[in-house]
């Protein structure tokens, strides 16, 4: 365990170091459910994550020692229920701009939580929170991102990329870290304030073909439909042919735009 590592208040201060584990988010919540308190922003960060998950179970894969595998303790038990899904968009406006640090331009957010470099996914958000009765307890924030891997199975090699890639060189894991760590307070602390209009408008500017016409999947069937917005709740507002369709998670699949 190591101490003070990074320049923040509070969002990595107490950092724990894995050589191998089966998932960071696994790790932290068995240390959550243990009853010593546990310090809010502590980090838990492996060299290789074994059986790493993404949204609805989907395997994480990563080469060991090459990629950011990490996970986040966070209490924020002053949101509202209603406003859960703006803590989505603070860690996911977080990650976004400490990447744009060292990949000046064409990051962006695919809603809900994916991290896309141009039409390529560079890494992904997973956030599981628990309640107490109708408010937040705690929040366990994974997130992994594809950094110094340059060769991806040939299964994803098409729609993965890396920090690597892009820049043609390597970047060390720890100055990303400390980036994501700097700006997950900046919003996370903005989130706290209950500026829900500046985390919407960033978004939104942030995110994966808002505002452009491109094709999706619904039920088997591919529609031509124009991202008008998310809600409160997160739901995806989509302009078609058929009027303003609203969607839940997992119930479209976003496809090549045209």
């Amino acid at each position: 365990m190591q101490n003070n590592t990074f320049s923040t208040l509070f969002v990595g201060q107490n950092l724990i170091k894995l050589k191998e584990v089966d998932s960071t988010n696994n790790f932290l919540k068995k240390l959550v459910s243990k009853s010593e308190p546990l310090a809010e922003g502590t980090v838990i960060m492996a060299d290789h994550q074994f059986a790493g998950r993404g949204q609805q179970e989907s395997v994480w894969q990563t080469q060991e020692g090459k990629n950011i595998s990490t996970s986040i303790y966070l209490k924020p038990s002053f949101l509202p229920l209603s406003k859960q899904f703006y803590l989505n968009i603070a860690i996911s406006l977080a990650v976004s701009e400490a990447l744009s640090c060292f990949v000046p331009q064409g990051i962006m957010v695919k809603w809900p939580n994916d991290i896309y470099y141009q039409e390529k996914k560079l890494g992904g958000i997973l956030i599981e929170n628990t309640l107490t009765g109708s408010a937040f307890k705690s929040s366990v924030i994974g997130i992994g991102l594809n950094v110094n891997q340059s060769e991806f199975s040939e299964s994803i090699s098409g729609r993965a990329t890396s920090v690597i890639q892009i820049l043609q060189r390597e970047v060390p894991l720890m100055d990303i870290m400390e980036k994501i760590f700097i700006f997950m307070e900046k919003y996370y602390l903005i989130l706290r304030a209950g500026k829900y209009s500046i985390l919407q408008n960033n978004y939104l500017v942030k995110l994966y073909n808002y505002q452009v016409s491109a094709l999706y999947k619904h039920n088997g069937e591919i529609f031509e439909g124009t991202i008008k917005g998310v809600e409160d709740n997160g739901r995806l507002n989509v302009d078609t042919r058929n009027g303003l369709k609203v969607f839940n998670f997992k119930e479209i699949e976003f496809t090549h735009t045209k």
